[in-house]
């Protein structure tokens, strides 16, 4: 730690956002650790609870973030599907895009039974992947495959429910991954994503188009009503699995630590990156449709580095920082927070460089610069996910059992 002179205002953040001015003597020294490219304040010594209890905060900000984007989707398909157009089309497709950005760094609040993966969590119906996308509408070859095209099949919450992975882990009915197939189409480029037409949702253009529409606008509705039920999960004073989880003391830390332990080894170096390396198939990707793999893998290491800072940037600027588990185990062991903090924060820059498309960036040799970067994020993951169970045994827990859980 080091003391740096700020030279400008600072602002406290409280979680719903409200900025209150501190006075200048707070201005001239702050207690920061810049090894991993950011700005760590520390006040105070902290502890199990305070830690627990800023991480709900961060929680409930990214789950709220999340659902205002896919509200926003919402919209934007309402306005598709009321007028089939591409300017409607580019601009759902637009919504999707950001709203992804949020709902990524989501993905390190899993693994460890919460709100969103436990026996009755939400999970499987919004992000499950790949996609056997001839379960859901036509495809290349296959002109009446899919449930939009069984007139038989009633569209409605809760027949694409029950239909979700119904027969078969790829027989994805819902989600985040069903409206990208739906916005895009399947993807026959090398440069590019899908580009479906908006003529496919068009009566008289295509066939079933207004079972289409239906689909698009029901699957959609689904995602916001399964992000609400999230947000209402980590909402503050409420009789809900937050107000258990800030009382869990080490047992919340050692969820925090499962989640981004498990997402950085056995998921997203796993399950998303080292898997399509070796496929090199364009089906093994993430968001395949979009071509929005190289954002979600952004998305999945900033989740990670947030937990570990405890920050959050919010979309609008909005800064949330406080208790963090690198503050917890630098109390305990400097190294330790040194080594994971540096290896967050290589994982994220390599993650940034990825080049886009990645299903081309994955294609070639081990020597080809694409798979060298791609990678290189897998390398990262692997070293952070080892610092993880290290910063883990620091801090008093000696067994840290890192799980992943292909979705």
């Amino acid at each position: 730690m080091r003391r740096i002179r700020i030279m400008m205002r600072i602002f406290f953040v409280s979680e719903k956002g409200r900025s209150v001015q501190k006075s200048r003597l707070f201005q001239t020294v702050l207690v920061a650790a810049m090894a991993w490219g950011g700005l760590g304040v520390q006040a105070q010594a902290v502890d199990a609870t305070a830690v627990a209890k800023h991480y709900a905060v961060l929680v409930h900000a990214n789950y709220t973030d999340t659902l205002a984007g896919a509200t926003a989707l919402q919209q934007a398909v309402t306005a598709f599907t009321a007028s089939p157009s591409a300017d409607t089309l580019a601009a759902a497709r637009k919504a999707w895009l950001a709203a992804r950005e949020t709902y990524g760094q989501t993905e390190a609040f899993r693994f460890y039974a919460g709100p969103i993966d436990d026996k009755n969590g939400p999970e499987g119906r919004l992000n499950s992947w790949p996609l056997d996308e001839a379960y859901i509408d036509s495809v290349k070859g296959k002109p009446n495959a899919g449930i939009i095209n069984n007139p038989k099949i009633a569209i409605t919450k809760q027949s694409l429910a029950a239909l979700n992975e119904r027969g078969g882990e790829e027989n994805i009915a819902a989600g985040w991954h069903a409206i990208e197939f739906l916005l895009w189409g399947q993807d026959f480029s090398a440069t590019g994503p899908g580009d479906r037409s908006f003529e496919d949702f068009v009566d008289g253009k295509a066939p079933n188009a207004k079972r289409r529409r239906e689909y698009l606008t029901v699957v959609t509705s689904m995602l916001v009503n399964d992000l609400t039920s999230l947000v209402k999960a980590w909402t503050p004073d409420a009789k809900n699995y937050r107000a258990n989880f800030e009382k869990a003391g080490p047992d919340a830390l050692r969820r925090m630590l499962v989640g981004v332990g498990s997402l950085s080894r056995g998921e997203l170096a796993g399950e998303r990156i080292e898997v399509a390396l070796a496929s090199q198939n364009q089906e093994d990707e993430h968001s395949c449709f979009s071509d929005n793999t190289h954002r979600d893998i952004v998305a999945n290491a900033r989740g990670i580095e947030n937990v570990w800072l405890g920050r959050y940037v919010r979309p609008d600027g909005t800064v949330l920082q406080g208790a963090s588990l690198r503050d917890l185990v630098a109390a305990k062991d400097a190294a330790v927070a040194e080594r994971t903090s540096t290896h967050v924060a290589a994982s994220v820059q390599a993650a940034e460089a990825i080049p886009a498309p990645f299903d081309q960036a994955i294609i070639g040799p081990d020597t080809a610069p694409g798979r060298i970067k791609v990678q290189a994020v897998a390398t990262a993951l692997k070293l952070q996910s080892k610092d993880f169970v290290d910063a883990a045994q620091a801090i008093g827990i000696q067994k840290l059992t890192l799980t992943a859980k292909k979705d």
